[in-house]
């Protein structure tokens, strides 16, 4: 199969197309044909070098979120899997390959009425973003300012901010395009990178959710209310200074508190419930799913390349599937890919919701080629 590993930390063009053998499925995991790869932050932190304390080395296969075709099932996963359109959490990698491995308990079915695309897009950011707030014990009407606002998770923050009842949701962009995008979306305020914002902001948040980091973040401390939390959920600017808990200190009155946010402190259980509901409001149209592009697997450097300059509205999803290439509208193929139905619901590059048919009845794709791992 055709997989897209680290040839070379730092540089996306340190990404290189590779022939690998199939992967097999352990058990309690499934095989799925890969139709659509979420490109994360987390994926550009870990290309870059910037996470190689924890063990990753060349030839590490990037991609933790899939969606796809169960063709396998290892030891222990009821056959039934077979043939189903699912979306998957692969772990730490794997997921940039046309075949991809994971644990039953981290498969999700993908509703009939939602694209592959929009699986991967609303996956795990959905997740961050509402357990993120409840790490911060966000409550109906209080303020939230995100900043960070125009990748994936941001985006789901306002969204989930806003549908949770905030009495404000302020956003950190780069532009003023952006930001009336945002607002399209349920942000009220509409800050410049360093929490600028003119005479309609607000003078403190109760809550921020900051996926940036980086140098920048001690500032915000100035921005909380009293009894305001500060969440990190993503460090895609880097790690904070060495001394950031200077600047709570300096405010000792105000009562200000401090933490960081995995999903990984999640069960599993409720991230998977939080997750179907969350693309059952997608399927609604209540929640939107915000594709920057859908590109080819072999232009993994480009979509790199893009997320490294700051480029990305939303997500970018990578596929192996040439079908599903023509401005992020799925289309079905089966020459090339395990067909599944779904309707598109995204928001293209600031595009028009589309719906588009995919070709095969009730969510499920023929399970002619699917077979169960013998133990």
């Amino acid at each position: 199969m055709k997989a897209v590993t680290i040839r070379e930390f730092g540089d996306p063009r340190g990404l290189a197309v590779t022939d690998l053998p199939d992967p097999v499925p352990a058990p309690g995991q499934v095989l799925i044909t890969v139709e659509a790869v979420g490109v994360a932050g987390a994926d550009v932190m870990i290309r870059s070098g910037a996470l190689s304390a924890y063990g990753f080395r060349e030839g590490h296969v990037l991609g933790g979120e899939v969606a796809g075709t169960v063709t396998e099932v290892g030891e222990g996963v009821d056959p039934a899997w077979i043939g189903q359109r699912v979306w998957a959490f692969t772990g730490t990698g794997g997921g940039y390959a046309e075949q991809a491995v994971a644990p039953i308990s981290e498969v999700l079915p993908v509703p009939v009425g939602l694209s592959v695309v929009d699986a991967v897009t609303l996956g795990n950011s959905g997740i961050v973003a509402h357990f993120g707030l409840a790490h911060a014990h966000f409550s109906a009407g209080e303020t939230v300012l995100i900043r960070g606002a125009a990748g994936s998770i941001g985006i789901m923050a306002v969204q989930v901010a806003s549908r949770r009842g905030a009495d404000a949701v302020a956003v950190t962009t780069s532009s003023p395009e952006r930001g009336r995008r945002l607002r399209n979306l349920g942000a009220t305020h509409v800050l410049d990178r360093s929490g600028a914002g003119g005479p309609d902001d607000s003078s403190g948040y109760d809550v921020i959710i900051d996926v940036v980091a980086g140098d920048g973040m001690p500032a915000f401390f100035d921005r909380l209310n009293p009894n305001g939390r500060l969440v990190v959920v993503g460090a895609v600017g880097g790690q904070p200074p060495a001394d950031f808990g200077a600047r709570m200190m300096t405010a000792f009155q105000k009562s200000m508190s401090f933490a960081t946010f995995s999903a990984a402190t999640v069960p599993e259980s409720a991230r998977q419930a939080v997750r179907r509901d969350q693309f059952a409001a997608a399927t609604r149209g209540d929640l939107v799913a915000v594709v920057h592009e859908v590109l080819p697997l072999q232009q993994a450097v480009a979509a790199h390349q893009k997320m490294d300059a700051g480029q990305v509205f939303g997500r970018i999803v990578l596929t192996p599937c040439p079908s599903l290439v023509d401005h992020g509208v799925v289309a079905g193929d089966e020459s090339r890919c395990s067909p599944g139905s779904g309707h598109h619901n995204s928001m293209i590059d600031g595009g028009s919701t589309r719906a588009v048919r995919c070709g095969v009845e009730n969510g499920r794709a023929a399970p002619s080629h699917g077979r169960k791992r013998r133990p």
